[in-house]
């Protein structure tokens, strides 16, 4: 016997739940049959990757080699920005139906290398470019090409040459089902040093805003700074706490759709999702929280 088979004892026994958190985060949620509201049924043009930042999801949430429990109503992930691109980097890219040339594609490059049956072990690899990310020319190249050619992928831009790139690794080490130990280790795989801020995710799903009875969580969560630490009070998960180290300084957004953006009406809250410009939020944030 092994400590992990000792684990999956305890879990399939429901004695302890090592099971409740895992790689269960998906990299994208936009543009999927689940998120889908249009009159005609029309997904990949209803949710596009330009609306992911500024819209609430209602079944699920997104990131970039994130962690959530099973039912997805808390998540952490982390988010990029190299100082050139115009939004930050937190989700997947990738081309609808419509537009990439043999039909929906994400257009990056990420690696699940590491996890145990129980996820008390997760190791993942996302390859950042240190060039401003080309979302325009992965767009307007796929569409040229038609049905008849190659896709046009990330490498075939150029961003990578040269080895001006960053690898950032996410490490995730469970001591009991509920106490986890994040690491991010970021390489520099290029000749000369280069800037990049870094972003831990809280995020609450929105469960509230449409009355989930369903889930038995119809009531707003509370993210609070307590005691230096991010406290977390949902209704269904309990109390929780993230702590990180360093000098760390706290952001907290609404997880509420940026109406103001998406459909020229005002917001019902002053501090959406995508309402706090890049620059100011990489000056003085390590995390932000919904």
């Amino acid at each position: 016997m092994t400590a992990e088979a000792d684990r999956l004892k305890l879990a399939y026994r429901r004695d302890a739940d090592w099971l409740r958190w895992g790689p269960y985060l998906p990299e994208r949620q936009w543009g999927t049959v689940r998120e889908d509201y249009s009159a005609g049924g029309e997904c990949w043009d209803y949710f596009p990757h330009d609306h992911a930042r500024s819209r609430a999801y209602r079944w699920g949430e997104d990131g970039l080699m994130g962690i959530c429990d099973r039912q997805c109503r808390v998540g952490f992930s982390f988010a990029f920005w190299n100082q050139r691109d115009p939004i930050l980097k937190e989700r997947l890219f990738g081309l609808t139906n419509g537009e990439g040339n043999h039909g929906e594609d994400v257009k990056e490059v990420y690696h699940y290398l590491e996890s145990s049956p129980t996820h008390s072990w997760m190791r993942g690899l996302y390859r950042y470019p240190q060039a401003a990310f080309p979302y325009g020319q992965l767009l307007e190249e796929n569409r040229r090409r038609g049905l008849a050619g190659a896709e046009y992928e990330l490498q075939d831009t150029g961003v990578f040459d040269g080895g001006r790139y960053f690898d950032c690794q996410i490490d995730y080490a469970k001591a009991g089902p509920e106490d986890i130990l994040i690491r991010l280790t970021i390489s520099n795989r290029g000749p000369d040093a280069a800037p990049l801020d870094i972003l831990g995710q809280i995020v609450c799903r929105n469960t509230w805003s449409w009355g989930c009875r369903e889930e038995d969580c119809g009531l707003r969560p509370r993210l609070s700074l307590r005691d230096g630490c991010v406290a977390v009070d949902h209704q269904t998960l309990g109390a929780m706490r993230f702590e990180a180290e360093g000098n760390e300084r706290w952001l907290f957004t609404e997880n509420e759709s940026n109406s103001e953006r998406l459909y020229g009406v005002p917001n019902q809250q002053p501090f959406g999702p995508s309402g706090i410009k890049v620059a100011r939020i990489c000056q003085i944030g390590i995390l932000r929280a919904f």
